[in-house]
């Protein structure tokens, strides 16, 4: 991409309107639901005028509670067409996280399903707004769902209704009014460590990154990307649905992750495209079923999120036919993503590297203590800076002064190396390292080794107090189905081959990990767990 986007979200959707009306836009394939690009494009223009008939109004922060059902996407478009902030929520939260997030984001809207895997959305908001004291800038309720409307809701299926009063022209200056530099999205951190943290971003930041992202998948208007990632992270509303629109493609969401589910759809719809992270990768491939599948149309995708195992990526490009699948590496805080790799590159460099650096934008790895900029094959820090950057933090200047320094450099908390070409390696994050004994150990190089263990389809490495060496190396390991590895069986797995310092000193085996909804492993449970089972044979 030559030049950067000055575009708003909904000038990029009435762009791909304009130009590919009557391609698929939208396709559900578990509901036998469908848009075309200027079916998507009428469809939220009625829900914009919609919530304008509700009174809300230019940069005023409504938030979205629901997994990847349709509403989601035409509330991402609607709301962006007339300038109201899209407050992302995790699918997971429960009451407090909830609590928190409309406290601390000022939502004066919330817009919500009946729930998520056995947790009430509706009991729970009602838990929390019985309280007359609570979330005083809550105005209004809004059921996402097809049963009856609960009490004190208003029903989003009539949104359209109360928009017929709202006159074209209307929203028209609306969005006219509207400028690429407004914060459109706002995002909270997911949470894996520390109090979640709204990152504000803007129509320019996500179009522009949506955009690139497009470009070095090599998406284009004939593809059909399949998008099991959840809407509610960059992953599915920027690299998923944005980039989408950006090229013409058609938007392809999975309402709740089953790699079942998926392997059909890829099937049935002749999908060309499929993003994931990691865990849904491996969940597809060792599917009983997975052989069953024709997944001969996929050809493009992103694997991104978490690190990406060798072995796993090796599998997906040769047994999901995903040849032209790039590794992406980012954060929210970055729109999210700062390097790519591309389809033309080697099977190495996509399993070695997260890529190079993308156009428009800068990097470079320093040292975390001095801050002086590292040369080629030195492990330091990565900073990014350009059009990408978050507008901040909302309502929390001293951590975005900590994020973003007096140059405009975003300091990721991730340690990378770069070599010759501008290749980046992550090695890991600053706050994941493990020091035992004065020894620096990055849990990345000990899991990517482990991974190699023909029994082994998963591993995490954590750190864990020790009273003599300050922290030892623990590993959680998922097995094949009937396999089992003991700690001894590991240690003589890794013996002559990795340090005898990096060696895990416990081994725990278990079938699932904690995870964000995004699908990030959350390691600090897995660190509790571990000093809670040590203690507990200590006693």
């Amino acid at each position: 991409m030559d030049t950067l986007k000055r575009q708003t979200i909904g000038s990029l959707l009435k762009s791909a309107a304009d130009r590919f009306p009557h391609r698929e836009a939208v396709v559900y394939s578990e509901l036998d639901l469908r848009y075309s690009y200027q079916e998507l494009f009428e469809e939220t223009a009625k829900i914009a005028k919609g919530l304008m008939a509700l009174g809300i109004q230019k940069s005023e922060h409504v938030a979205i509670w629901a997994s990847n059902i349709p509403e989601w996407i035409l509330l991402q478009f609607a709301t962006a067409r007339i300038g109201a902030v899209l407050v992302t929520v995790n699918t997971s939260y429960q009451a407090r996280e909830l609590e928190y997030l409309l406290e601390h984001s000022d939502s004066t809207t919330l817009f919500l399903m009946d729930g998520y895997k056995g947790t009430s959305y509706i009991d729970m908001i009602h838990s929390i707004t019985g309280n007359q004291e609570a979330l005083p800038k809550l105005e209004r309720l809004v059921y996402l769902g097809h049963g009856e409307t609960p009490e004190n809701m208003i029903s989003f299926a009539d949104l359209s209704k109360k928009g017929e009063f709202i006159s074209d022209d209307a929203l028209f200056e609306r969005e006219r009014s509207l400028s690429p530099d407004d914060v459109i999205n706002m995002q909270y951190t997911s949470g894996t460590t520390g109090f979640p943290k709204g990152v504000m971003l803007t129509h320019y930041n996500i179009v522009n990154n949506a955009a690139i992202v497009a470009d070095r998948m090599g998406l284009t208007n004939r593809d059909r990307l399949c998008i099991p990632v959840p809407l509610f992270h960059c992953f599915g509303c920027v690299l998923s649905t944005l980039a989408c629109v950006s090229a013409g493609a058609a938007m392809l969401p999975i309402i709740e992750f089953k790699a079942e589910t998926v392997l059909q759809t890829v099937e049935q719809e002749r999908c060309t495209g499929l993003q994931g992270v990691p865990t849904m990768f491996i969940a597809e491939l060792s599917h009983p079923h997975f052989a069953d599948y024709d997944l001969s149309s996929l050809r493009t995708g992103i694997m991104a999120g978490s690190p990406c195992p060798k072995e796993v990526m090796k599998k997906v490009m040769k047994q999901m036919n995903l040849t032209d699948i790039t590794i992406a590496y980012g954060q929210t805080e970055s729109s999210p993503v700062i390097t790519q790799t591309t389809i033309t590159d080697t099977i190495e460099r996509r399993v070695e590297t997260v890529g190079k650096v993308h156009p428009h934008v800068e990097i470079k790895i320093i040292d975390p203590e001095t801050g002086r900029a590292l040369g080629p094959h030195e492990q330091g820090e990565l900073c990014t800076r350009g059009y990408l950057v978050m507008k901040g933090y909302y309502k929390m200047e001293e951590a975005t002064r900590k994020a973003i320094d007096k140059d405009g450099w975003l300091h990721t908390g991730d340690l990378a190396e770069m070599d010759q070409d501008g290749y980046v390696r992550i090695t890991g994050r600053l706050k994941d390292m493990i020091v035992r004994g004065g020894e620096n150990i990055y849990p990345r190089e000990i899991e990517e080794f482990l991974y190699e263990h023909e029994d082994i389809v998963d591993v995490q490495v954590v750190g864990v107090p020790d009273e003599k060496y300050g922290e030892k190396t623990a590993a959680f390991i998922k097995c094949k189905p009937g396999k089992t590895l003991s700690l001894e069986d590991v240690r003589t797995f890794c013996k002559g081959q990795l340090s005898y310092y990096k060696i895990p000193e416990y081994v725990f085996q278990l079938d699932e990990y904690p995870l964000t909804a995004s699908g990030k492993v959350q390691k600090y449970i897995l660190r509790d767990w571990a000093t809670d089972m040590l203690a507990a044979t200590t006693e």
